[in-house]
């Protein structure tokens, strides 16, 4: 059977009124109270809590996620947690195919482990207190993205109990994603006979730049982090009696930044983090600057500035600043040390200071040359001889979708139209999925749905994460019309 002929095959069996309704069903009776239980544990992932695995609050997590999937109604489904010495455990299921003649694999791909909890929560609202409110499921992690897993296996199950027929499917949920996937790797090797010839990737973990469509993501940055540290002194001296001579270890570190990026406009200087934006990339911005408009911009919680008037946007030009989030390099200090806090600042020349810098770098730029780059960039010959050093601690390569086929075009945009009332829209993502590039590296010639339900203010990672849920049934119910559409 070809493509077009389990299409055509399938339009005529899936009953969609019916699919939407068995959707709303388990959203509302099902996933998001299991959502609601899945926010209020602290499972950060394993950068953001060196006890995960004596906690135990990724194996919470991932126990009763694989309870809950194990309930379904998944015709063949096999469920394990699978885990690997001193690694965080992954779920993988698998179901066999339910089309007669099928022979590609549709993999599922989610994660379960969080993002701190970071400060500046609304009073009533917390990372481990979940609220749901107007439709939106308060509390961390919930969009990024613990719904995966069970919006990947309802989907299954709405068209299992359709008896609409479908390729065969296998999901792999991690908990190490918020920490550079390290420890993905290793499993997807120690999996990799059992995916099977994998013709489409469904992955979760994504955007949208609006609630009124479906979004699929086209490409992804890279990321290169570390930390920066800055040492003049053995220890802290006066800072009246040594200003002046004691050069300042923040000084230096402006004075490093300044090799790296123009304060005024946030550019990049080394050419080394970038690239050229293919011609479709470019186009495709265009295209979706005309649908959002100023909201590229607008959606960020802007303080209230000068005057009280807000902040700017480095660039109010849509199509520039989607280019600038998504293929143009951003430097973001994300933390710091050696800085006491304001209330026992005295007035001491501080020995040293150190900053952890995340660098997203374009999808087409060799993380693992940036990352030597960058080091070699920072430590040559220092200001004053300063102690200066830049200890690596990710690189994650981006990802640039393949041109969709054509099933798959015709696919997404009827259930678009079929779920949102709109056609389907593309966009770049400034995040990192590390196993985008490891799946298709592996499998170069399947397909991609790279989606997800971080639309405008969900703030994944900030304070007052939500996820949008009647977003994320519609996009449940579309999954499920693709994988059915697939091969």
């Amino acid at each position: 059977m070809t493509a077009l002929d389990a299409k055509q095959q399938n339009d005529v069996s899936l009953d969609r009124p019916a699919l939407t309704q068995f959707v709303e069903r388990k959203w509302n009776e099902e996933i998001v109270p299991a959502l609601t239980d899945y926010i209020a544990i602290p499972a950060k992932s394993p950068a953001f809590d060196a006890d995960w695995d004596k906690h135990g609050y990724l194996e919470r997590v991932v126990a009763d996620a694989a309870t809950w999937a194990q309930a379904q109604r998944v015709k063949g489904l096999k469920l394990e947690i699978v885990r690997l010495p001193g690694r965080t455990p992954v779920i993988f299921f698998e179901t066999p195919a339910t089309r007669s003649g099928s022979t590609d694999t549709v993999v599922l791909y989610g994660h379960l482990d969080k993002q701190p909890e970071f400060d500046g929560w609304r009073r009533d609202l917390g990372p481990w207190t979940p609220k749901l409110e107007d439709g939106k499921l308060y509390g961390r992690g919930g969009a990024d993205d613990g719904y995966a897993i069970y919006a990947s296996v309802c989907a299954l199950a709405a068209l299992d109990a359709q008896g609409v027929e479908r390729p065969r499917c296998v999901g792999i949920i991690e908990t190490c994603e918020e920490s550079g996937s390290y420890d993905l790797l290793p499993y997807v090797d120690a999996l990799r006979e059992r995916l099977g010839n994998v013709g489409l990737v469904v992955c979760l973990d994504s955007g949208a730049g609006n609630y009124d469509q479906l979004w699929l993501t086209t490409s992804l940055r890279g990321l290169v982090g570390g930390s920066l540290e800055v040492q003049v002194l053995d220890e802290g001296v006066h800072s009246g009696s040594f200003g002046g001579i004691v050069p300042s270890s923040f000084r230096i570190m402006r004075q490093l930044f300044e090799r790296l990026e123009d304060s005024a406009t946030g550019k990049l200087l080394p050419s080394t983090f970038h690239c050229e934006i293919p011609a479709s990339r470019l186009d495709e911005a265009r295209a979706t600057a005309a649908i959002l408009g100023d909201e590229v911009w607008k959606a960020s919680p802007w303080a209230c500035g000068q005057d009280g008037k807000p902040v700017l946007p480095v660039t109010a030009d849509p199509y520039e600043a989607l280019l600038n989030a998504t293929w143009r390099p951003s430097l973001s200090v994300t933390g710091a040390q050696g800085l006491p806090p304001l209330e026992s600042a005295g007035n001491v020349l501080r020995p040293r200071t150190a900053f952890k810098l995340s660098l997203r770098v374009p999808a087409l730029v060799d993380a693992a040359r940036a990352v030597a780059d960058l080091k070699a960039l920072l430590e040559l010959d220092p200001p004053y001889n300063a102690k200066v050093t830049f200890k690596p601690e990710a690189a994650a390569y981006g990802w640039n979708a393949p041109e969709l086929a054509p099933w798959l075009a015709s696919a997404v945009n009827d259930a678009s139209r079929d779920h949102f009332g709109a056609d389907c829209a593309y966009i770049g993502q400034g995040g990192t999925i590390p196993l985008m590039n490891v799946l298709q590296e592996g499998f170069p010639k399947s397909q991609f749905v790279v989606c997800g339900v971080l639309g405008p203010k969900s703030n994944a990672h900030g304070p007052n994460e939500f996820l949008h849920v009647p977003y994320a049934k519609k996009l449940t119910a579309a999954m499920a019309q693709v994988i059915a559409s697939a091969p």
